[in-house]
């Protein structure tokens, strides 16, 4: 069962896409690439290819539009601008498309896994660093953990607080407590344009502040593309769920 919504986002200051699939289970936040959609999950295959766990009832899927991934595709506006729309987007995930997944889960307060696929797997990384209260695991597949080439110079505080390979070097207190307790996987293949180095870097920043994570090389078979992404997806969320 597919629901499409769009709402004016007060962080983001436009409107906004999500689309959901599924009827029960497990929300899981599936972010685009960078340019990309709410819907391009499905045109690429990957909701078909969690299909059978859709059906089961074990997860319920949703996405939204890569508001911050367009600028940054685009280069739209100043590096500042594309950072702090970076931080209002990880915002509207928090507090508007959260809120709105647990109205349709009917429930209150329901962990959310979020995952995503190379700029996306960087958002999914992000909404678990940030805020580990409602976000439990993340899945980041051949991931880009640092933006700042594509934001740009001179991005401004913004650009820190919402890179995990940056702020986490100076997180502390509850939040680095509950982070403790929540899991990472960070997956990439090795063959044409991958760089599983940037999981590596991301893993050892995290496993020096004691978050739990796990890093699975997929070989030099596996290329940074939507195949690739059809293949991880499945078995991860079959694993945490």
């Amino acid at each position: 069962m597919k629901l499409r919504e769009r709402w004016y986002s007060a962080h983001l200051h436009s409107d906004v896409t999500v689309v959901r699939w599924g009827h029960y289970g497990r929300p899981v936040i599936v972010f685009p690439t960078a340019g990309g959609d709410a819907e391009e999950i499905e045109r690429m295959g990957l909701v078909d290819s969690v299909g059978h766990l859709i059906e089961a009832g074990r997860i319920k899927l949703y996405s939204c539009d890569s508001i911050a991934g367009y600028a940054m595709v685009r280069d739209e506006g100043s590096p500042r601008y594309r950072a702090a729309l970076l931080d209002g987007f990880h915002h509207f995930v928090r507090e508007e498309m959260i809120p709105a997944i647990w109205s349709d889960c009917d429930t209150s307060h329901a962990e959310v896994i979020t995952a995503g696929a190379s700029i996306g797997a960087f958002n999914a990384l992000a909404a678990l660093c940030r805020f580990p209260d409602v976000v439990s695991h993340a899945i980041g597949m051949s991931g880009t953990y640092d933006v700042s080439t594509f934001v740009g110079p001179d991005a401004g505080e913004s650009l820190f607080f919402a890179t995990p390979l940056y702020f986490l070097r100076v997180l502390n207190g509850a939040a680095l407590n509950r982070l403790q307790q929540r899991f990472a996987i960070l997956a990439s293949g090795e063959g044409r344009w991958e760089n599983i180095g940037h999981s590596w870097a991301l893993a050892a920043v995290m496993g020096e502040r004691g978050i739990p994570n796990r890093v699975d090389s997929w070989g030099g078979e596996y290329d940074h593309d939507w195949p690739t992404w059809r293949f991880m997806l499945p078995q991860y969320l079959d694993e945490l769920t």
